[in-house]
């Protein structure tokens, strides 16, 4: 059980993140800790070549000045100053013989290169060697050089002091380094939780969500981070997705009570002609009647699935060259004969000769013909309905359509663009409260929007913004 858990975590993000974090931090404190020895450690070798080179240089001049007693006695001085474990000095011949020497008792192992004579004589510079005795766990850091005429030097200078200054750096690294593994996994915890903490809260209101809780939403804080960002763009989603899965409810319902009526109407025609004795012209009354309601239904339902292809953006309006002002002229010439007899006045005048657009012809046509079916149904006798058509600012055209009817209650407003919405005194009259629906749908597709004014008993004026 522990290892299946212990399993699981390290599959998480989190752990990775931590396990990531720490390896690049320990990696780089290995790389500057392993570039600060080798640089101190250079320049200490460095500095002891250096310290040497001067020991030889007094050595020479010494030669010179007061020859190999001056020479002798300085170097017995200096390596009781410095400390004989400290530095030695032999004074050679060019075969290697020794005819001088400090001190030797702590030098006593080591030796004259032959190798390293051979190739001061042979290049005349002065030659570096580093012997490590290691039965003694000791370095020391040799010059042989030549500081007069068959007078060779060698000084030795013990590297112990170096070795635990870089012994203690090491340590001094190894705990460092240790330490900031240990912080750095923590830190990379603790910032992978922060980082991750907002993917876990979305995983987990998502979780809640599926399980039927769609009020949930993600909480957002005031970072304004990328997981902010995407709980903000996440909860926006989830809006959307309730207010349709309220569509959705409220269309079914609708749907179920507005097919109720017809197929009622159906069925009792049905009864009525089988259960009494009727006549050949009963059942031809009606098979009419049930072909008008099947009409009415058939004509809701493709009403509703242009609507929602619309808005689904599957039925695309087709962008193809059309004259506006003749479209709407056309339609008020469809509609003068219903509002004539209706004894309204319906008044086209207020158009421009003509007005270029791009659009589909079918589906604007349809939303024209909801907009004066509803203008004329909704007026009474006496009243008239007008239709306008500009130009506007911003490259958009308005249309609008205005009416004398009975208006609009300021709190139906905004839900008469809903399907199947039909305000109280709207629903004695015929419908199915599906036209203004598609006439939203259909200015969407164009990319405009449609909106009311309206005030009850005043009648209402719905305007329509397309883009040129």
């Amino acid at each position: 059980m522990l290892f299946d858990r212990l399993r699981n975590k390290s599959r998480t993000l989190g752990f990775r993140l931590t396990l990531w974090y720490g390896a690049l931090l320990g990696l780089s404190l290995s790389l500057a800790f392993l570039l600060f020895y080798l640089l101190i450690n250079t320049a200490l070798k460095d500095q002891i070549d250096r310290d040497l080179a001067k020991q030889a240089d007094v050595f020479a001049t010494l030669l010179k000045s007061e020859g190999l007693n001056g020479v002798r006695s300085w170097a017995q001085l200096e390596a009781q100053a410095a400390g004989e474990k400290k530095i030695f000095f032999r004074l050679l011949d060019p075969r290697g013989t020794v005819f001088f020497s400090s001190n030797l008792l702590h030098w006593r192992d080591i030796e004259v290169q032959r190798e390293a004579l051979a190739q001061l004589l042979n290049t005349a510079q002065p030659v570096l060697k580093t012997v490590a005795i290691a039965h003694r766990d000791l370095k020391v850091r040799i010059l042989y050089t030549q500081i007069g005429r068959q007078v060779i030097l060698q000084v030795g200078q013990s590297l112990a002091h170096t070795e635990r200054f870089t012994g203690l750096f090491k340590k001094l690294a190894m705990g460092i380094l240790l330490g900031g593994l240990v912080i750095s996994a923590f830190l990379g915890w603790f910032l992978s939780r922060r980082a991750v903490g907002g993917v876990a809260a979305i995983a987990k209101t998502a979780r809640e969500i599926a399980g039927g809780r769609l009020d949930r939403r993600v909480r957002v804080n005031a970072r304004e981070t990328e997981i902010d960002q995407l709980a903000v763009t996440f909860n926006h989603m989830l809006d959307r997705i309730q207010q349709l899965v309220a569509e959705i409810e409220s269309m079914g319902d609708n749907i179920a009570h507005d097919l109720k009526s017809p197929l009622t109407r159906i069925r009792g025609l049905a009864e009525v002609t089988l259960t009494t004795d009727s006549e050949t012209d009963d059942y031809r009354q009606m098979a009419a009647d049930t072909i008008e309601e099947c009409d009415r239904l058939l004509q809701m339902i493709d009403t509703m699935l242009i609507i929602a292809r619309t808005e689904a953006g599957v039925g695309r309006a087709a962008a193809q060259p059309l004259d506006l002002a003749r479209l709407v002229r056309e339609g008020c010439g469809l509609f003068a004969p219903l509002a004539e007899d209706q004894g309204i006045e319906l008044d086209c005048q207020n158009l421009p000769e003509s007005l270029f657009f791009k659009g589909d012809r079918a589906m604007l046509q349809r939303m024209l013909a909801n907009l004066l079916d509803n203008a004329i149904k909704y007026t009474a006798a006496g009243g008239s309905v007008g239709v306008g058509l500009m130009p506007k600012g911003r490259g958009e055209v308005l249309l609008s359509v205005t009416d004398t009817g009975s208006g609009i209650d300021p709190a139906e407003q905004p839900l008469v663009f809903k399907r199947f919405y039909r305000c109280d005194r709207s629903r004695t009259l015929p419908g199915s409260g599906l036209g203004l629906s598609l006439a939203r749908a259909v200015a969407r597709a164009h990319g405009g929007e449609i909106s009311v004014r309206s005030a009850p008993g005043r009648g209402s004026t719905f305007s329509v913004v397309l883009p040129l």
